[in-house]
């Protein structure tokens, strides 16, 4: 073989070895090191993607072991204060209440206008101012400050007499009659204690005995389904009494131990309405003993117009107590002071706001204080 055909081959043999190396190194995605050169670090392996993290709410497995949860305690109702709902009858009663320093005629004089302006009445005020002076001279009072507290003494004596609990009598029948005249707030007053006495247990029938006034049986109606009491109620222009006698046959059936007795309002100098409600009493007073309360409702905006209705309910129906609504929104709340004195009627629950628990058992000390500064 000659020279020139062996250089050939040669050649030919270098170039099929680079052109194998090239095809082998391009698939393993290298290149050949150069000499001298570090050879190139691993390839870093990517961490597979995480899944997308779901975007709507989690829901946690149930965990293996049951954990008992904390008992939680019923939030406490928080009674209203009195005073902070008096302050209009405040206001007219010791903003007439300036002098300070000794005793004298204008002393009096600055009493006896206090107490008219709380719309006390000019016949209570002066047997107050009576008494006052007596214990004033007695104990040898010489300041105004001393006769301020002699006067707060007076006050708290007068309302201390009266039973002011509303009476039920467990494991029988008990009857609350409900009378005053229209728009003094009767229905929203028997819905309320409905509510209060539902609450403390009890078990509660309302009877809708006002059949002249179709909104009445309804009004009443939601509220005792909001207050888990019982119902009975007769069509429009039905006799009350079938209603408070059917009121109660149910209340019997059932087990129930109260039964609430809304009736109609009714002026208080019409005769033949106020013989209806002696009626109606009569009908409940067929289960002796049944007949605990009859509550007159006092709106006590009215001032001494109240007491005039005070008087004559009192003769009709023997009322035990008053209920005073609206005392929150006037001047005129002395007017417990005159039903207590002219009449002898406790006042036992008065109404200071339109909330379910702004209807209060009276306190006559609180009642004091909440007349002064």
């Amino acid at each position: 073989m000659s020279t020139e055909l062996l250089v050939f081959a040669l050649i030919i043999v270098l170039a099929v070895v680079l052109i194998a190396g090239g095809l082998f190194l391009s698939r393993r995605g290298g290149r050949p090191t150069p000499p001298g050169e570090p050879p190139p670090p691993a390839p870093r392996l990517r961490a597979p993607e995480a899944p997308p993290r779901p975007t709507g709410p989690v829901v946690e497995a149930p965990l293996e072991v049951e954990l008992e949860a904390p008992e939680l305690e019923a939030p406490e109702r928080v009674r209203p204060r009195l005073r902070d709902r008096l302050g209009k009858t405040r206001a007219a009663f010791s903003g007439a209440l300036t002098r300070r320093g000794k005793i004298d005629p204008e002393t009096w004089d600055e009493l006896e206008e206090a107490l008219l302006l709380a719309d006390v009445g000019m016949p209570t005020t002066q047997r107050i101012l009576e008494d006052v002076k007596a214990r004033a001279a007695e104990e040898k009072a010489s300041d105004s400050e001393q006769v301020l507290e002699l006067l707060k003494a007076e006050l708290a004596l007068l309302l201390e007499p009266g039973d002011r609990s509303l009476r039920v009598n467990p494991g029988e029948l008990n009857v609350w009659m409900f009378v005053g005249v229209n728009g003094v707030g009767k229905t929203t007053t028997i819905a309320k204690l409905a509510q209060r006495e539902v609450d403390e247990g009890h078990s509660v029938v309302l009877a809708a005995a006002d059949t002249f006034r179709a909104a009445a049986a309804d009004q009443l109606g939601l509220w005792a389904e909001r207050a888990g009491a019982g119902l009975v109620r007769g069509q429009d222009g039905a006799d009350p009494g079938s209603v408070v006698f059917d009121a109660m046959s149910a209340a019997t059936n059932r087990g129930a131990d109260l039964v609430l007795v809304d009736t109609a309002g009714r002026l208080h100098t019409k005769v033949n309405l106020m013989e209806e409600l002696k009626k109606l009493r009569r009908i409940v007073d067929r289960t002796p003993g049944a007949l605990k309360e009859v509550l007159l409702v006092v709106d006590a905006t009215t001032g001494q117009n109240g007491l005039a209705q005070a008087r004559q309910f009192a003769e009709a129906v023997d009322v035990t107590g008053v209920v005073l609504t609206k005392l929150d929104g006037t001047a005129k709340g002395g007017i417990v002071l005159a039903i207590q004195a002219e009449i002898g009627l406790p006042v036992k629950v008065v109404g200071i706001g339109e909330g379910a628990d702004d209807l209060v058992v009276f306190d006559p000390a609180e009642f004091v204080d909440a007349l002064f500064d």
